[in-house]
């Protein structure tokens, strides 16, 4: 039974300008603009090593190439790609027969970066180097015999496939592919479209996340094809100034899952994943300053960068810049403690009735209590992996809830990055508060209401921050509210 039927490639769905995630925008050119600074430093370079070297290790994790366990990806992440980071016991295969997978793939990122300098065009000549590449220490693939049999076969290197290459799942359905005959036209229908979306200026994630579902709806090599897919969706992001796209292991299910929408032409799902793998590329490398001023430099480096901080809080630009955002998240901060106030209201008139004692309330920091949960915040954004700057700006709006134990949600607003670049980071969490017979409070928590932190900037319309605030701030409560329910 065919699970799903092979189709022609289809262009990009009517509803493409829906797609478009504006927020992105605003990053991308702040982004352009601080990364102009730190070019001259070596902090942008060590980001985009780690960024390569994870890259090629989770590319080839998420096909079931190799699995290698996470204390040692990070190590290969952070020190290099060597056999002897790996040690016996730690990998599905030798060393020996990973390493020099992980450093073709390693070469390819490499080359994306080349292709993009030279601003070269995307062909179908170019594609087949990159299989070649990919698969240079990959001598065979799977595939099924004549008598139903999976065996090893000889792997065509940069070559198109010649045998359908549709897979079985495991209820006993197909998914088909395009047919070895169609190939070749297909895969030149898909480089004319998406020249024509490079003349049409289409956002970078929608056009990422295209490029990458309809090669793989022709799957045109026997072998390598997902990691074809991401390289491919990764130079459409570096073509732009972006990062490349790394699928890491932990979403392998969300982005199956958005594969299999697209099969239905709903691109919907694969944008906003891709779109929030690059919006955490970009808070993380909008963080890098801190690295800077970490890593060990002379005396004068030091007294230099923070006499240009110094000189930046005083520039007028950078007042006007600041004044804009922080009267955004004020405004974000009325729309946040005006739902926690209805939410209280509901809550206290079930409450009551069992207790006179219990209730629930919402508060907001004022210039005396600004600084309350401090600690909670930052570790939250070291799990998160972005730096959070309460020196510039904090406020924080909370529900409390008293019953036999105090629960607290807060929703802590602050500037984001070392560097005051214009941009807000909202993250949630919650705690709980419960006293002993001695009268001593103990506290249980932080714990993360939403793996993704709420993030403006300065560039963006209130309404269209609001308008992306309401849904995460709903995900953030309904969260927030199932776990205080469930530890009742």
């Amino acid at each position: 039974m065919v699970a799903k039927q092979w189709t022609f490639i289809q262009d990009l769905p009517k509803n493409r300008e829906e797609l478009h995630h504006r927020e992105l925008e605003a990053l991308a050119s702040i982004w352009k603009e601080q990364s102009a600074t730190l070019l001259r430093r070596d902090a942008l370079k060590q980001f985009n090593d780690r960024l390569r070297r994870e890259w090629a290790i989770e590319t080839g994790i998420i096909e079931g190439l190799y699995s290698i366990d996470r204390g040692i990806t990070h190590l290969l992440i952070e020190k290099g790609i060597e056999a002897s980071f790996i040690p016996h016991g730690s990998t599905d295969k030798p060393a020996e027969q990973i390493v020099p997978i992980l450093k073709d793939q390693e070469e390819v990122l490499e080359g994306l970066f080349d292709f993009v300098t030279r601003r070269r065009h995307l062909s179908t000549s170019y594609i087949k180097e990159l299989h070649q590449a990919l698969t240079r220490h990959q001598e065979t693939t799977q595939a099924i015999n004549g008598m139903g049999r999976l065996v090893d076969v000889a792997l065509l290197r940069g070559n198109y496939k010649q045998q359908p290459n549709n897979p079985t799942r495991p209820d006993g359905e197909i998914y088909e592919y395009c047919p070895p005959e169609h190939v070749e036209a297909e895969m030149d229908k898909l480089i004319e479209m998406h020249q024509e979306h490079l003349r049409a200026s289409v956002p970078p994630e929608v056009e990422a996340a295209w490029l990458h579902h309809r090669f793989t709806q022709i799957h045109p090599f026997q072998d390598g094809n997902g990691r074809i897919a991401r390289a491919l969706a990764s130079l459409v992001f570096l073509r732009n100034g972006w990062f490349p796209l790394v699928i890491h292991r932990d979403i392998r299910e969300d982005y199956i899952g958005a594969l299999e929408k697209a099969d239905v032409n709903d691109l919907s799902e694969l944008v906003s994943l891709f779109s929030k793998i690059q919006k955490k590329a970009f808070l993380k490398a909008l963080s890098l300053s801190e690295n800077v001023l970490q890593a060990p430099s002379p005396l004068q480096q030091v007294i230099s960068a923070a006499t240009e901080r110094l000189r930046a809080r005083k520039w007028s630009s950078v007042r006007k810049m600041q004044s804009k955002t922080l009267e955004l998240s004020q405004r974000l901060e009325d729309f946040a403690e005006r739902r926690l106030e209805s939410i209280a209201i509901e809550i206290n008139k079930e409450l009551q009735s069992l207790d006179q004692h219990y209730f629930a309330d919402a508060r907001r920091s004022d210039i005396e209590t600004d600084f309350w949960f401090k600690k909670q915040i930052i570790d939250v954004a070291t799990e998160l992996d972005y730096y959070a700057d309460t020196r510039t700006y904090r406020a924080w709006v909370r529900l409390k809830i008293k019953e036999d134990r105090q629960t607290e949600l807060v929703l802590s607003f602050h500037s984001l990055g070392v560097e005051f670049l214009g941009i807000m980071a909202v993250s949630a969490f919650m705690e709980y508060r419960d006293r002993n017979e001695d009268g001593e409070t103990s506290v249980d928590g932080p714990y993360i209401l939403s793996k993704e932190i709420f993030q403006f900037s300065y560039r963006e319309k209130e309404e269209e921050i609001t308008a992306r605030f309401d849904p995460w701030l709903n995900d953030v409560l309904l969260s927030g509210l199932d776990k205080w329910r469930k530890q009742l």
